[in-house]
């Protein structure tokens, strides 16, 4: 199977990220698929991490804090910005074009042994698995797809299970509460999980900490974020944990809430290893974190950001930061797509849409995405002054760009879709 073969083997599987829909939510086709291999997923630790928002940073902030540490880290992200294989890394390299055909054809092969016809996230989930352990990592860091009961992913057994935070997000499979939202994310809890707690609602986050886990620490309680402030490129924050307090910590990304998610990372990385950890280690490893796609600066003179903000509490976020980190002195530009399923008028409103100076609305390259006709519409009723419909994300850039002076700003967000297409184009343009 070659890697073009591979995605074409993937296409013709069921894919959430283009239908929006999960037939039937069951670990029976992921536990099938598993043993047949040999149960890989258990052949290493598991730092597994769930969360309405901020789990791709805190996933991102562990890996590179565990490999300050010298160990060897697998790590499985989902969705991918560009290419497939940045979901699957090893020490923050993806997997190559040759490993990942290799791993979806040993798939395939068991499909046609065991019957069982996986979906496209179930079958990248076992290839991610069946690869880390054959390139023997340390220590994997596993970031949740969707909620976290039936998710793909929770076949394994956490050493450590973290939450970062509980919003309103996929009801159509939870809900309609943040409660029962966390009670479906408490799935991932096992008897041989330390639990991190990064939801401060005292509700919500005994929910996690009466799931049947090992151990649980709860943000607030046992740990949390003493000073958060603004930096050049990012945050200095003073961060408590349940041994120590690691003070003027950089964090190269930009947001308060980065600091949530970098004390919530922290205290995963001291449970798995049993202790405090040495503060240049820490600092090491904070310094290394990137994450492409969210709130990324991509230019400047004009200012262009992207962010894969893509439900109510994410835009609420990239507003936030926006308007109070940056506050550009020229005019505000928003570029948006979004998908359906999505309230139109609750993700204009924020983001804070009103407050541009100009509103375009396109369609997020995917075929579960909004008509920018909804968005157009939702904008006018918001009452925004100028609003441009430009349905092609990249004519849509261009128009921004052609209308942005150096004093000025554009943001693009409202979806990965948008962010994923926009910021290749971007890097060519820019």
């Amino acid at each position: 199977m070659t890697y073009d073969d591979a995605l074409a083997y993937l296409d013709t599987h069921s894919n959430y990220d283009v239908t929006g829909r999960i037939t039937s939510p069951t670990l029976e086709r992921m536990r099938t698929l598993m043993s047949a291999m040999g149960d890989p997923q258990l052949s290493f630790p598991v730092i597994h991490v769930t969360g309405t928002n901020g789990k791709g940073s805190t996933t991102q902030m562990i890996t590179r804090l565990l490999m300050a540490h010298g160990l060897t880290v697998g790590t499985y992200t989902s969705p991918h910005l560009e290419r497939i294989n940045e979901r699957i890394t090893r020490n923050c390299e993806p997997i190559s074009d040759e490993d990942f055909a290799e791993q979806i054809a040993a798939v395939a092969d068991l499909e046609g042994i065991t019957g069982v016809h996986p979906s496209y996230f179930e079958a990248v989930t076992a290839a991610a698995y069946r690869w880390m352990a054959d390139v023997a990592v340390d220590v994997a860091v596993v970031e949740v797809g969707l909620l976290g009961r039936w998710d793909a992913t929770n076949v394994c057994e956490s050493q450590v299970a973290v939450v970062t935070n509980i919003g309103i997000d996929h009801t159509e499979y939870a809900g309609p509460t943040k409660r029962h939202i966390a009670i479906e994310k408490s799935g991932i809890v096992k008897p041989t999980s330390a639990v991190i707690i990064g939801e401060s609602d005292p509700e919500l986050a005994a929910v996690f900490a009466t799931a049947g886990g090992a151990s649980g620490l709860r943000r607030g309680d046992d740990f949390d974020v003493l000073e958060n402030q603004l930096a050049l490129g990012g945050r200095m924050v003073d961060l408590r944990t349940p041994t120590m307090v690691y003070p003027d910590v950089f964090v190269p990304l930009h947001g308060r809430h980065q600091g949530d998610n970098a004390v919530v990372a922290l205290v995963a990385v001291e449970t798995f290893f049993a202790a405090p950890l040495a503060g240049d280690l820490v600092n090491e490893g904070f310094a290394e974190v990137v994450m492409p796609g969210r709130f990324e600066v991509l230019g400047h003179q004009p200012l262009v950001i992207i962010d894969g903000a893509h439900n109510p509490a994410g835009a609420d976020t990239c507003a936030s930061v926006f308007f109070d980190d940056f506050d550009p002195a020229g005019q505000r530009i928003l570029v948006v797509g979004c998908l359906k399923g999505r309230e139109p008028r609750e993700m204009l409103e924020a983001l804070r849409a009103d407050e541009y100076d100009t509103v375009i609305t396109c369609n997020a390259p995917s075929s579960r995405g909004m008509p920018a006709a909804e968005l157009t519409a939702a904008a006018t009723a918001l009452g925004c002054e100028n609003v441009l419909q430009i349905d092609d994300i990249h004519r849509a850039l261009d128009h921004a760009l052609s209308l942005a002076e150096h004093d000025d700003a554009v943001v693009i967000t409202g979806s990965l879709y948008v962010v994923g297409a926009a910021r290749p184009y971007l890097r060519k343009v820019l």
